[in-house]
């Protein structure tokens, strides 16, 4: 400070009267000295400012890169609520809240609790990126589990990828979830969209006796519609279909029931179809199977299982009878262990929830989730529970059905459950049982 005031004094301009010359440059003294005292409080209110504004980033910094609460283990989902697919992700919402209930009640995962962030994106891409930067860049959550739907998942998965978080047992068969090899952080439990519908045309040819091209394809215009086609006329192309072109393949567009322009494009086609495959969501499905009935086209309708078996039987009614959906998991009714659990654990969560196939799913993604995350030896990190479902190798939850993943392999299961709609009821259903379908068809 010494230095400081001295190297300022030196440039104090000099004053020529004699008379006035020693008072003026003791004033003036005085002056720098209490400016430089002002100048050093402001410097160290600066200096001690910075410090400050550093430990408080550093410290947040430090927040962020905490693999997780040490009380909690917090997963997320960005799903439809609402729209014309919100019984969907209300359906899967409560199967995997039902799931961390169950485990939560059993002293939760080596005594953390589970807890679950769910966002509403509608079945819309544009609300889904936003709710996935929130989940994985603000509440810092361990996984995404549970979301809902192709173009959503499209939008989903590069942030996912990016923040190196898993994207664990989304609602959805597309491909896009399926890569070879595949993504590491993107890990699925169901069938895909391509087995089911190679399956509805394996058994439409063997047990139903159908033509190649005498199966029709009704689906969404987009990435899920897409994927299911691509599954459906790879199986034909193996039973020898040459030219995709002739077989019929009419779309609507996403989170409408805008369905009459494809409806006239079978109705158009030189050879009416026996068989309508579905790729699409419960309303325009039901609008189309109704108006195509009501226009007197006999076929066999089926769906696979995004379509919501339950909401398309209560919006068919009466008109529903005979319409096949495809399921990745078994009947909500079947006598196996994971389903009896699965009751339970609902009736405890809220004893007035009816059992749903979504919810199932929901409840199944959830529960091998929690098989992961307890074979996980010290500190819970996004990395860690990747390696713990890759190591989960064959496993049993109870499903009938034995269960794998690994390093190359991303999805647990391939098998498809058909059920077909009875009296307003979804039932069971065998292949073997098509020839009888499509006999009352000829005879009705």
């Amino acid at each position: 400070m010494k230095n400081l005031v001295m190297t300022v004094l030196s440039k104090t301009p000099t004053v020529h009267h004699t008379a006035f010359q020693l008072p003026i440059r003791r004033w003036s003294r005085l002056r720098l000295l209490r400016d430089c005292r002002r100048s050093w409080r402001c410097q160290m209110t600066v200096l001690l400012t910075a410090i400050v504004m550093f430990l408080t980033v550093a410290l947040q910094a430090s927040a962020n890169e905490a693999p997780a609460d040490e009380e909690t283990i917090l997963l997320g989902m960005s799903t439809a609520l609402t729209g014309p697919t919100g019984i969907l992700g209300i359906n899967m919402r409560t199967g995997v809240l039902a799931a961390i209930g169950e485990a939560n009640r059993a002293g939760g995962i080596k005594g953390r609790k589970l807890d679950l962030i769910v966002l509403d994106d509608g079945y819309e891409p544009s609300h889904t990126a936003p709710n996935m930067r929130r989940l994985v860049e603000k509440e810092n959550v361990l996984a995404v589990i549970g979301n809902v739907g192709t173009p959503t998942a499209v939008a989903a998965i590069p942030i996912a990828n990016a923040n190196k978080t898993p994207f664990f047992g989304a609602f959805t068969g597309a491909g896009v979830l399926r890569k070879t090899p595949p993504d590491r952080y993107v890990l699925n439990y169901r069938a895909s969209y391509a087995e089911e519908t190679m399956i509805m045309v394996d058994a439409l040819l063997t047990h139903g006796g159908l033509k190649p091209q005498e199966i029709a394809f009704f689906t969404q215009r987009d990435a899920y519609g897409d994927a299911g086609f691509a599954g459906g006329i790879m199986a034909l192309k193996l039973h020898g279909l040459e030219d995709e072109n002739s077989v019929v393949h009419c779309r609507y567009e996403r989170n409408t029931t805008a369905v009459e322009n494809a409806l006239a494009d079978i109705l158009m086609a030189d050879l009416q179809p026996r068989a309508v495959i579905m790729v699409g969501a419960y309303n325009p499905c039901a609008a189309f199977i109704l108006l195509a009935r009501q226009s007197g086209l006999e076929s066999i309708f089926l769906n696979v299982s995004f379509v919501g078996a339950e909401p398309l039987a209560a919006k068919l009614g009466d008109h529903g009878d005979g319409v096949i959906v495809t399921q990745v998991v078994p009947h909500f009714d079947a006598d196996l262990p994971i389903v009896a659990r699965y009751r339970k654990a609902l009736q405890s969560w809220n004893a007035y929830a009816n059992p749903t196939f979504g919810s199932l799913e929901g409840y199944i993604a959830a529960r091998i989730l929690c098989r992961a995350l307890k074979t996980i030896k010290g500190t819970v990190t996004q990395e860690a529970i990747v390696s713990a479902l890759e190591g989960l190798g064959e496993f049993d939850i109870g499903l009938g059905e034995e269960l794998r993943f690994g390093p190359e392999e991303h999805q647990a299961c391939h098998r498809v459950w058909p059920t077909i709609i009875r009296h307003g009821e979804i039932v069971p259903f065998e292949w073997e049982g098509l020839a009888s379908e499509f006999g009352e068809k000829s005879h009705g």
